[in-house]
């Protein structure tokens, strides 16, 4: 290698070299930004309501971000969907809808002392249930009053009405409690027994009317959990009892 002069001219002298940045950080530059809109395109992506409403080119130009995007709409509106099927799902029913379902004996303490069935050649259409003169009875099942008052043979009577068209009507009674077109619940005081109307002695008669016919209210009862023949047992076993 031949050794330059001192004397000889430097070709290099007078020009003026730009120092050139390292590639690297140029590299480290470009992709931060690239990351940073990506993060952004991301966030507005996830603020949308509906991932039906997001635009195909904005979903396009997160490159492999996008098919993760889409994933995590689809998966946010289905647990909402989730929540919302499991909030009424496990929905309590309330008490007042309970109450609707309940059946109640209308009387605490009661003789049984006649059935349903033919009586005198004539359908005997309910049961009586004897019970001292002025004591309270209560509603079987709750219902809207479409009668109340004095009803000729009856006597002054009650004749409540429930939600799937069921009739129960109260008779021979002392006195009525409500009114017509009052909503009353099971178990609510509606009147006091008495020997109105067409009587043979002081007793609440109960009937029970499905699709306008009559039907016997032991078996209509016990259907729905409530015995009347408990109490006609309970009496029957005391006579036993003291006849042995």
């Amino acid at each position: 290698m031949r050794q330059r002069l001192s004397s000889e001219p430097d070709r290099y002298r007078g020009r003026r070299r730009v120092p050139t940045p390292p590639r690297s950080r140029y590299a480290v530059v470009v992709t931060s930004a690239f990351v940073g809109a990506g993060v952004v395109a991301l966030g507005a992506a996830s603020n949308l309501p509906d991932n039906k409403a997001v635009d195909p080119d904005v979903l396009s130009s997160l490159s492999k971000g996008s098919s993760i995007t889409t994933d995590a709409l689809e998966n946010r509106d289905s647990n909402a969907a989730s929540r919302g099927e499991n909030r009424e799902a496990n929905t309590p029913l309330s008490a007042e809808d309970a109450a609707q379902d309940v059946y109640l004996l209308p009387l605490d303490d009661y003789d049984f002392t006649s059935a349903y069935g033919v009586r005198f050649g004539k359908l005997h259409a309910g049961i009586d249930l004897a019970a001292p003169d002025g004591t309270p009875y209560k509603a079987v099942h709750g219902g809207t009053v479409t009668a109340a008052g004095y009803a000729g043979g009856y006597g002054y009577s009650i004749t409540i009405r429930q939600d799937d068209g069921t009739e129960m009507i109260y008779a021979h009674s002392r006195r009525t409690l409500v009114n017509k077109g009052d909503v009353v619940k099971a178990g609510q005081v509606i009147g006091e027994v008495g020997n109105t109307g067409y009587s043979y002695g002081t007793h609440l008669h109960l009937e029970v009317h499905v699709n306008g016919t009559p039907v016997d209210p032991i078996t209509f009862l016990e259907e729905r959990g409530v015995s009347i023949k408990l109490q006609m047992e309970s009496v029957y076993a005391a006579l036993d009892a003291a006849a042995s």
